[in-house]
């Protein structure tokens, strides 16, 4: 290429560029207004948005009951959100206000100025004894730890610890409904869906407090 073409070719897309930029930014604005109109109407299944964390980035979504996941990005946010299509619904549309709140308290808790979560959720998704263990796991103090054997038997099935690993490892809801607080008898960490760097930070982050 010549520096004439260079040049001709630069100046191109200069031009472009505020031509590019509207687009995107009624793009957006569309896309804010299908959102709101879904909302209003009803016709809204799962709401969804990205946040950035000290995990990383995470997909907040929830239905009109609440918070029903919460998801990692070693986990892939696209193939999370088409299972949450097939599994409760495929109206879905990146509507960031329903997650206003949610998306609040966890910029909160990442800063040390939350203890605990005061938001809806949805566990649909989790039946069972899992359930049951998700509904004890919000009782273990911030900054606190319990046992996967402590946790089998405050959920009403001692025997069930290998049943407790798998509760943990399958919730939906991550740092909102706290199992990185779950940890083995000798102490050490045991699995996260996050992976075990998200659950050290977590947990360091409590202990800071």
């Amino acid at each position: 290429m010549t520096i004439q073409a260079s040049r001709q070719y630069e100046d191109a897309a200069a031009l472009l560029r505020p031509l590019e930029s509207g687009l995107e930014a009624s793009l957006e604005a569309l896309r804010r207004r299908l959102a709101v109109d879904a909302e209003g109407e009803g016709l809204l299944d799962i709401a969804y948005r990205v946040v950035d964390s000290p995990l990383g980035r995470l997909l907040l979504a929830a239905t009109e009951a609440g918070v029903v996941r919460v998801a990692f990005e070693l986990e892939d946010h696209q193939a999370v959100l088409q299972r949450l299509a097939d599994s409760v619904g495929p109206r879905i549309l990146e509507a960031p206000e329903r997650l206003d709140d949610a998306a609040r308290q966890l910029d909160e808790y990442f800063t040390g100025r939350r203890r605990q979560f005061q938001l809806p959720v949805d566990f649909r998704l989790s039946r069972g004894f899992r359930l049951d263990v998700l509904h004890h796991l919000p009782e273990i103090a911030y900054g606190s730890t319990e046992s996967y054997a402590q946790v089998a038997r405050a959920a009403g099935s001692p025997n069930a610890v290998r049943a407790v690993g798998t509760a943990c490892a399958t919730n939906p809801l991550p740092v909102i409904v706290p199992c990185h607080r779950v940890v083995r008898s000798d102490g050490s960490f045991g699995g996260y869906l996050g992976g075990m760097e998200a659950k050290r930070t977590l947990l360091e982050l409590e202990a800071a407090a």
